[in-house]
């Protein structure tokens, strides 16, 4: 019988902790805990974790700390738990490659409304007939996840292939800005992290990240793709 979807909840303030694994085993996922970074990192390394709810400020190795270490080898969902909301956090967390913060006020909905966006965005199936985008110097590999720029395998974190892939998938289209984060983020969230994740997203990706000729900017707008597909 197939496990149940799996979260990790880090925090070092037990009563948190204890009232996010309480949302989330009501919405039927299995939920693992974790007091500070070297147990959650310890707990990575020898279970299979789905999504994590990551405390920026704990004692030992902050949240961000924790990111690092993750990114070396997975690309498994990561967002933060914070008390604050400074754009300052936002901006690093986002750029050590997490997907999105939750203020530790919110709601339970929204809590549950966020866990359920980024694992369906990771979880999203691949569509058989388009494994493989390829724009020449960019090519996208939909099946194993992978992009490749100029023969090399690209960095990307889950989020940023998603917004690549959705932007990918829509060539000379403009998607708005909030078509974007509905889709990738859903109803809630900073929509300033999407910005985030362009720029992140072109300096991966775009030969001079300043003058894209993929990810184009349509001011008052949003983006639009301009990759010609190669058969």
């Amino acid at each position: 019988m197939e496990h149940p979807t799996t979260v990790m909840v880090v925090d070092d303030e037990q009563d948190i902790v204890l009232l996010m694994r309480d949302f989330l085993e009501a919405e039927g996922y299995r939920v693992l805990t974790a007091s500070d970074g070297a147990d959650a990192l310890a707990t990575l390394d020898s279970t299979g974790v789905d999504c994590l709810l990551l405390d920026i400020m704990m004692p030992g190795l902050s949240g961000f700390d924790v990111l690092r270490r993750i990114r070396e080898t997975s690309d498994v969902p990561v967002l933060f738990l914070t008390a604050k909301q400074e754009d300052s956090d936002k901006i690093r967390g986002l750029g050590l490659g997490g997907d999105d913060y939750i203020v530790k006020s919110a709601t339970p909905g929204e809590i549950v409304a966020r866990v359920k966006a980024v694992l369906r965005r990771a979880g999203r199936g691949d569509r058989p007939h388009e494994a493989m985008l390829d724009f020449g110097r960019l090519r996208m590999d939909l099946r194993a996840r992978e992009v490749w720029v100029d023969g090399d395998l690209a960095p990307l974190t889950a989020r940023e292939f998603d917004l690549l892939q959705l932007l990918a998938e829509h060539p000379r289209q403009v998607l708005t800005r909030d078509t974007i984060f509905e889709r990738l983020w859903g109803p809630y969230g900073d929509r300033h992290s999407l910005t985030v994740h362009i720029g992140r997203l072109r300096e991966k990706i775009e030969a001079d990240a300043a003058n894209p000729a993929y990810i184009v900017t349509v001011w008052g707008v949003g983006y639009r793709f301009e990759g010609e597909r190669h058969q």
